[in-house]
């Protein structure tokens, strides 16, 4: 009994014995070198990368709409789910291909356009450093000349070839998860190896998709009110350049924070390159701005409630890391991307602070975790005071 008692003792002693430095530092030198290779991967298999990412949206859009018309009948005839999956997928690939000839046709139009506007604009900048003397005019212009815009673009129509590589391969992966729709269940459950943990995981799945989902269409329905209202603006000022100014409002809204300023800024730039009038611009400057407030204040929230509450912080270092890695394209997927890290992260117990920190208030999600922890207490709120 003494000798069993001893050995107690002893596991206890070497179970309360400290770790070694040498292990932590081992433990961090392994997580930056996994995180240089996954960060490499990232960059490297980009083009990749970024058509699944954009299927998987795709294919969550759609996938509600399927399962509801897989659920309808016609008479006593019921649409079976493979044929409701076939229907997407073409409509999927006609929108897609589409979308890429409209860009293909447009890219040598807007090169020249942007071409013809890069000096003008350029020259525009400077004159408005004017009051500070010609010597600082003189350097803000050959500041913005070394920025080659015309050599850019035409960089970028020379590779917009590549647009339809892309769409083909957006629409093989949306068909093969269509095809893998049908067993993912199962697979699931074989997963885990406990039906309960596979639903929970295809509960916090179904949050991602839901959240998602939500974030594009209203995000799709604001930015459509903000490109009409920024047209309606650039026709009743009487300028040239509304649809495009429209357009260009419309895309770069997906972009939060930064798109809006950026759309602004130029709108108000084409404005003053068109007319000269410094007046005129600081006018459309201004309402431009309280378009992009009154939206962005008042109806985004509105629409979305608390379905993203997402860190206004966070997603700026999203937009930084994503525009590093995959360029323009990752500035558009960072925030579902996002969403579906904190969601995750919400529910995983180890790694529950991430979620904290990306979310909004602190309080990203009050669900059982996936590792079978017991679910949480509801957190208190912070309250806001004005």
């Amino acid at each position: 009994m003494i000798e069993g008692q001893d050995q107690v003792a002893r596991v206890a002693q070497g179970l309360r014995r400290p770790v070694a430095p040498g292990g932590t530092l081992q433990a961090w030198l392994l997580g930056i070198i996994a995180f240089a290779v996954i960060l490499f991967l990232l960059v490297q298999a980009r083009f990749i990368l970024i058509s699944l990412v954009i299927a998987i949206i795709l294919f969550s859009l759609t996938s509600d709409v399927i399962r509801w018309v897989g659920g309808a009948r016609i008479g006593r005839l019921r649409i079976p789910p493979v044929a409701a999956s076939v229907v997407a997928l073409g409509i999927i690939a006609g929108f897609l291909f589409a979308l890429a000839g409209l860009f293909l046709s447009q890219a040598n139009t807007v090169v020249t356009t942007v071409a013809q506007y890069t000096d003008p604009a350029q020259r525009a900048v400077a004159e408005l450093f004017s009051w500070m003397g010609e010597d600082v005019e003189a350097a803000v212009l050959l500041s913005m000349q070394q920025f080659r815009v015309a050599d850019y673009l035409r960089t970028l129509a020379g590779q917009a070839s590549g647009i339809l590589s892309g769409v083909v391969l957006i629409v093989l992966f949306v068909g093969f998860l269509f095809a893998e729709r049908l067993f993912f269940s199962a697979k699931l459950t074989n997963l885990f190896g406990d039906p309960a943990r596979a639903r929970q995981a295809e509960a916090v799945i179904g949050s991602i998709i839901h959240r998602v989902n939500r974030y594009l269409l209203v995000k799709t329905l604001v930015s459509g009110v903000t490109g009409a209202l920024a047209f309606a603006a650039m026709t009743a000022f009487g300028l040239e350049l509304a649809l495009a100014v429209g357009v260009l409002t419309f895309v770069l809204n997906f972009i939060p924070n930064v798109g809006s300023i950026v759309a602004t800024i130029v709108a108000a730039l084409v404005g003053y390159v068109q007319t000269g009038d410094t007046v005129l611009a600081l006018g459309l400057l201004a309402v431009l701005t309280a378009i992009q407030f009154v939206v962005g204040m008042v109806l985004d929230p509105l629409l979305l409630g608390r379905a993203l509450r997402l860190s206004s912080f966070g997603i700026l270092l999203s937009l930084a890391f994503w525009a590093a890695v995959w360029g323009v394209a990752g500035m558009f997927l960072a925030v579902p991307i996002m969403v579906a890290v904190m969601i995750v992260c919400a529910h995983v117990e180890g790694l529950r602070p991430f979620a904290v920190l990306l979310s909004r208030d602190g309080v990203p999600d009050t669900r059982p975790t996936l590792d079978g922890a017991a679910p949480q207490k509801a957190p208190v709120r912070p309250e806001v005071r004005a």
